[in-house]
């Protein structure tokens, strides 16, 4: 079984009440989730969060922390998948969709809808108001100081 590490950006808007969500085309019908996607070889958590947030959705982060990891069996590709999920925040670019073969649109969604979409343990509205990060570590370095 073939490990696999994703990572995904919840980004919140300037009110604090919408979150930025990929409408990703699938063999079996369109889904949402955050943007994000797998970590390349030789890649930082760090270094593919940014990057698969600025190719999916032309917005420019910086990474404030880890929200939650979870992971999964996915048994018809034989992967054992590693979830990170990053809070970032928004420093520049605009909505560009830059890969209309993958993706059908990028939207801005309100928390309560965004939550049917996104696998997390918690209500995003919590995340957000609570503030609660895990440091993220980057090669032994602290990536962040809080």
């Amino acid at each position: 079984m073939e490990n696999v590490k994703v990572v995904y950006i919840l980004l919140f808007d300037e009110s604090g009440k919408q979150v930025l969500m990929v409408k990703n085309k699938g063999g079996h019908g369109s889904y949402y989730t955050l943007p994000g996607g797998r970590v390349e070889k030789g890649e930082t958590l760090q270094e593919a969060a940014i990057r698969e947030t600025k190719e999916e959705t032309g917005i420019d982060i910086a990474i404030e922390g880890i929200i939650f990891v979870n992971e999964a069996f996915i048994e018809n590709v034989k992967q054992h998948s590693i979830f990170i999920t990053f809070k970032g925040k928004r420093i520049g670019g605009d909505l560009v969709l830059s890969r209309p073969d993958e993706i059908e649109e990028i939207v801005w969604m309100d928390v309560a809808s965004a939550e049917k979409f996104i696998h997390i343990p918690a209500k995003l509205e919590g995340l957000f108001s609570q503030q609660i990060l895990v440091p993220y570590f980057n090669r032994g370095e602290v990536a962040h100081k809080y």
